[in-house]
């Protein structure tokens, strides 16, 4: 009965290391929460506005980086528009955002 507790200790230990590791993981200087924060932003058919939280990762986001995955099949393959996605910095209202 002992081992078992210690396994379920060990096991919660590693998904709660992989958890912090996984939000740690960034694109262009974004976190995976952050892109998360934009992705409703950028889905069809009919996008709310980026919330406040998107706009603030994408204001300190490497938005140049982020112009190599315009023509990506990443982006359609989890459900993101790339057209949406690149008028997000327009849309958050930052300033020099690159034309890509």
């Amino acid at each position: 009965m002992e081992a078992t507790g210690k396994k379920a200790a060990i096991l919660l230990g590693l998904m709660v290391a992989m958890a912090c590791c996984a939000d740690a993981q960034t694109i262009c200087n974004m976190t995976y929460a952050q892109l998360m924060s934009c992705k409703p932003a950028a889905t069809p058919p009919n996008p709310p506005p980026p919330t406040s939280a998107c706009c603030a990762g994408l204001s300190h986001a490497d938005l140049k980086c982020f112009c190599q995955y315009k023509n990506s099949s990443i982006l359609p393959s989890i459900g993101v528009d790339a057209k949406l996605a690149m008028a997000l910095p327009s849309k958050c209202k930052i300033p020099n955002a690159p034309k890509c």
